[in-house]
């Protein structure tokens, strides 16, 4: 008997982005020695290299567009308005093939769209998310998995609806990448969504921001966002790696080797989330899961975009099988 395939629902924002990829700019540190800041000339016409367009792209819509093509059955929960992008953004979403019928139409109201300049394989990106109606999350369809995210400063009614169909639903397992607004939010006033997570997804810095601590212990970190509710907890950190915890086991995994040099990392995060959150879904262990997730980010920094370099299910799995032998999630 064929198995039943399993469902996905990604809830957040969706946006157009504009990558603007910048010619002459130049990096220098804040005074606060822990911040950089891109500076450009004042009042002048700054030339700039190129410029791409690509629709519904975001946390949640990255991962929604990269399960589906890993093969998950992905339902997208999110918002546009009545105007060009929009459609463009329904459209995108029916050629991967991700259900639209969870996502609202707002008359009157512009689509998101950010601007994301590129200087090298860093990006710096403008955003604005519209005040938006959504579908009622208390009213979501059977699904298997949820992964939420990124979602505008308008909604913490939304996260009180969301944390009501969890609890009625405890079969349902979500993974949680707080956003923008969400880290702004703080713990607190997001308990209830920390404590109904099954995964939580963040990178250090955004851990050390949570935590409201400055800790170098890895495994400090780890305990204190599992002491918030979450089964599992996944730290990134860039370059250097991830690292996750499940009951009382602790990993750690090297990034899976650049081919070459990286041309954007805008997604990394997200493709990174989508690897190992599918790798669940299908049933794996947070080891396995550990290693199909840095595949992901690799190939997604070799192109533009969020987006472009997310790969199909036989694709990741030849990568995997192509890993150097020292690719192995460590205990720690």
């Amino acid at each position: 008997m064929k198995q039943e395939q399993k469902k996905l629902i990604c809830i957040g924002d969706v946006v157009m982005d504009a990558f603007i990829v910048l010619q002459k700019a130049r990096v220098h540190e804040h005074p606060d020695k822990e911040h950089l800041e891109i500076c450009m000339p004042f009042a002048d016409k700054i030339p700039y290299e190129s410029l791409t367009v690509i629709p519904a792209v975001g946390n949640a819509s990255n991962v929604a567009i990269g399960a589906q093509r890993l093969g998950i059955n992905t339902l997208m929960l999110t918002a546009v308005g009545n105007d060009s992008y929009g459609k463009q953004i329904l459209d995108r979403y029916r050629a991967e093939g991700v259900n639209t019928r969870l996502v609202k139409v707002n008359a009157g109201k512009p689509t998101n769209y950010h601007f994301v300049l590129n200087y090298g394989p860093e990006r710096t990106i403008l955003i604005k998310h519209q005040d938006y109606e959504y579908c009622n999350p208390e009213r979501l369809p059977k699904t298997d998995w949820i992964y939420f995210s990124s979602i505008g400063e308008h909604t913490l009614p939304f996260h009180q609806k969301l944390v009501t169909y969890l609890k009625a639903h405890p079969d349902v397992r979500m993974a949680f990448n707080p956003g923008t607004f969400q880290l702004k939010f703080g713990a607190k006033k997001l308990k209830e969504i920390y404590r109904h997570s099954h995964v939580l997804f963040v990178n250090r810095e955004e851990a050390e921001r949570i935590l409201e601590t400055k800790r170098n212990n890895i495994k400090e970190l780890l305990n204190g966002l599992r002491k918030l509710g979450p089964k599992i907890v996944v730290i990134t950190d860039g370059p250097a790696g991830a690292y996750a915890v499940d009951d009382d086991s602790y990993y750690f995994v090297p990034p899976y080797p650049d081919p070459k040099p990286p041309v954007s990392r805008t997604g990394a995060g997200d493709a990174f989330s989508t690897g190992f959150l599918v790798a669940l879904i299908y049933g794996l262990s947070v080891p396995e899961a550990l290693k199909w997730a840095p595949i992901e980010s690799m190939h997604v920094v070799q192109f533009l975009g969020a987006q472009t370099g997310l790969l199909k299910k036989n694709d990741l799995l030849r990568l995997l099988k192509k890993a150097p032998k020292n690719y192995q999630p460590k205990s720690i």
